[in-house]
C-alpha cells in the first residue's frame, strides 16, 4: 500500500511537473495530500456540459477530447489534450458550470486536484497565479484561430488545419511521417467543422494527390509543406 502511495505520487509529481516546479514546500504538502488519480475508459466521460466544477485535471497518460454539442447534436471538438496539458479548469475560476463536455480519446490516467485547493494556492502563490493566466491567454489565442480556421476556410484548408494541429499536438511515430494519433473519420470531421461524408471525401482526394497516406485510421504525411500551403490559403 505505502509502495502504490509513492508510485501514485511520482507518477502526479511527473504530470504536473511545470506547476510543482512553482511551490514551497507546504504548497506541495497540501496538493499531495488531496490530489487523486483516476482511470478513465476509452469513450468514457470525464466530465459533462453544464456539470459543476469540481477539479481541476492534467492528463498524465492518454488523450483527451473537449468537445461542446451543436445543432442537431453534432458534436465539435475544440481541443484535445495531450499528456500533461491541464483542462477543465476555466469554468470553475469563473464559477461556472462546465460549458463544454470532455471524454477519454483513449484509455487515459487524470489527476484531479481539488478546485478549492488550487484557489488557496494561487491566492499565496503569484507564480502559480501567472502559470494559470498564460495557460488561459493560450486558450484564448487557439479559440480566436479556431474561429477564423472555422469560418473562413473552405474544406480542403480546414482538413489541413487539422491534420497540422494533430502532428503539432501529438508529433510522429518511429518512421517520422505517420501521426501520433489514430483518429476515426467521424473524429477528424467533427475536428475540422464538416460532416463525415465530406471529412472522407477530402482524406481520399489528399490521397489521391500523394499528400497523405492512409493505412485504416492511421494517417500518414508525405507532403507537409503542400499542406501548410493548403491551410493557409484556405
Amino acid at each position: 500500500m505505502v509502495l502504490a502511495k509513492e508510485i501514485e505520487k511520482i507518477q502526479v509529481i511527473q504530470a504536473i511537473k511545470e506547476l510543482w516546479g512553482l511551490l514551497n514546500e507546504e504548497q506541495r504538502s497540501l496538493l499531495i495530500d488531496n490530489v487523486s488519480m483516476k482511470r478513465f475508459k476509452k469513450n468514457e466521460y470525464i466530465y459533462y456540459e453544464d456539470d459543476i466544477p469540481e477539479y481541476l485535471f492534467c492528463l498524465a497518460k492518454g488523450k483527451v477530447k473537449i468537445f461542446k454539442e451543436g445543432i442537431g447534436g453534432r458534436p465539435q471538438i475544440v481541443r484535445m489534450v495531450k499528456p500533461e496539458g491541464f483542462f477543465g479548469y476555466r469554468a470553475g475560476f469563473a464559477g461556472d458550470q462546465y460549458s463544454t463536455s470532455a471524454s477519454a480519446f483513449e484509455a487515459v490516467t487524470i489527476c484531479q486536484i481539488p478546485l478549492p485547493i488550487i484557489k488557496e494556492i494561487i491566492q499565496k502563490n503569484n507564480g502559480v497565479a501567472v502559470f494559470f493566466i498564460k495557460q488561459l491567454a493560450n486558450l484564448l489565442r487557439h479559440a480566436d484561430e479556431q474561429t477564423v480556421n472555422l469560418t473562413q476556410k473552405h474544406i480542403r484548408g480546414r482538413l489541413a488545419e487539422a491534420l497540422l494541429r494533430l502532428k503539432e499536438k501529438y508529433g510522429m511515430e518511429e518512421d517520422k511521417m505517420t501521426l501520433s494519433i489514430s483518429l476515426s473519420r467521424e473524429d477528424l470531421a467533427n475536428l475540422s467543422n464538416m460532416n463525415t461524408s465530406n471529412a472522407i471525401r477530402t482524406l481520399s482526394a489528399f490521397a489521391t494527390e500523394n499528400l497523405i497516406a492512409i493505412d485504416g485510421k492511421h494517417i500518414k504525411i508525405l507532403e507537409e509543406e503542400k499542406l501548410h500551403s493548403i491551410s493557409k490559403n484556405g
